[in-house]
C-alpha cells in the first residue's frame, strides 16, 4: 500500500478516494487481511463506516487460541486442545507429553491458530502423523492449535445485529460432509457436490435453545457487531462445544450464512440490507 519512500501510491489514493464516497462499506473478506480487524483498523484511519465488528473482536476472533481462552473465562466450553509455539514445534516428544498432561488422545485435529477455510487442518492418527500435521500447519501459523477430535454433529448458527440493537440468531444448519473426505476439510466445503447442508437442522427444543443462547453469549463475550458465525461440535454422548467463530463468515448466496436466515424467511437483498442500516444506525 506504501511505496518504498513511505508515499502512498496513486492507485491507492484512487481506492481511498472511492472508500471515503461510500456511506458504509463491507468487508466482505474471510480469513486474515479481511477478518482479523487490520482492514477494519485501515478504515478506522480514515473514518469510513463498515459492516460487521471491530477491530478487537475481529482479531480475537480468528485467532483460535485467543478466541478459546476468552470463552472459556466466561464458562463457555470449547474443544479441549492445546497451543504449540515457537521451539516446540519441532520437538514431537515434548508435544506428546503436553498432550498427556492435558488428557488429550489420538486421533486428534491440528491447525493453525490464524487462518481459515480449513487450509492446514490435518487429522493426526498417531505420532508420526502429529509431526508432519504440525509441520504443515506451521507454514500458515507459526502457532499451531491441537486439539480433541469431537465425534458427532457439525452445528453451525447465525448471529445477525439489527438496526434497534436487537441480536437474533437463524434456524440452526447442520453440516453433512462429503464421506469420501476426512472431514470437513476445503475440499468439501468448496469442491464437493456430495456434502450437504440440513437448514433448518433437526434438534431437540432443548438443545435448539443451548446452542442458541450460547451463540448469543459468544456474540456478547467477543464484542463482536453486526453478523457473525458461530459452529458447534454436539458429540452424541457430551455437552455441545463452540469450535470456532467466524466473525465475517462466507457470504455468498450459496453460503451458510445466508442459507440460515433464508430459513428464517429473510431474503439475502433483506439480510445485506439489515446490515447496512444497523451499521448506519450504530454511528
Amino acid at each position: 500500500m506504501i511505496d518504498a519512500d513511505g508515499n502512498w501510491t496513486d492507485g491507492q489514493h484512487e481506492a481511498i478516494e472511492i472508500l471515503q464516497a461510500c456511506e458504509v462499506t463491507i468487508p466482505a473478506l474471510h480469513g486474515e487481511g479481511g477478518e482479523d480487524g487490520r482492514l477494519q483498523g485501515f478504515l478506522e484511519q480514515l473514518h469510513i463506516p463498515y459492516v460487521g465488528s471491530g477491530i478487537a473482536a475481529s482479531a480475537i476472533g480468528l485467532d483460535k487460541h485467543l478466541t478459546k481462552a476468552l470463552l472459556s473465562a466466561h464458562g463457555i466450553p470449547v474443544t479441549p486442545g492445546i497451543t504449540v509455539r515457537g521451539a516446540d514445534l519441532t520437538d514431537t516428544e515434548l508435544v506428546l507429553q503436553q498432550l498427556k498432561a492435558a488428557e488429550l488422545e489420538f486421533p486428534l485435529f491440528v491447525k493453525p491458530v490464524n487462518g481459515g477455510s480449513s487450509f492446514g487442518v490435518t487429522r493426526a492418527i498417531d505420532p508420526v502423523s502429529l509431526e508432519a500435521a504440525i509441520a504443515d500447519a506451521a507454514i500458515i501459523d507459526r502457532h499451531v492449535l491441537i486439539e480433541r477430535e469431537m465425534a458427532g454433529r457439525e452445528i453451525d448458527l447465525a448471529v445477525l445485529e439489527f438496526p434497534d440493537g436487537r441480536v437474533e440468531t437463524a434456524p440452526a444448519l447442520e453440516i453433512h460432509a462429503d464421506p469420501r473426505q476426512p472431514f470437513f476439510n476445503a475440499t468439501a466445503k468448496y469442491d464437493s457436490s456430495r456434502t450437504r447442508f440440513s437448514v433448518p437442522a433437526l434438534l431437540e427444543d432443548g438443545l435448539a435453545e443451548r446452542l442458541r443462547r450460547t451463540a448469543l453469549d459468544v456474540f456478547e463475550v467477543l464484542g463482536c457487531a453486526g453478523l457473525a458465525r458461530v459452529d458447534f461440535f454436539v458429540p452424541a454422548d457430551g455437552e455441545p462445544v463452540v469450535n470456532e467463530i467466524n466473525t465475517f463468515p462466507g457470504f455468498t448466496p450459496a453460503s451458510q450464512f445466508p442459507r440460515m436466515f433464508a430459513a428464517a424467511g429473510m431474503s439475502y437483498a433483506k439480510v445485506v440490507d439489515t446490515l447496512i442500516r444497523t451499521t448506519v444506525a450504530r454511528g
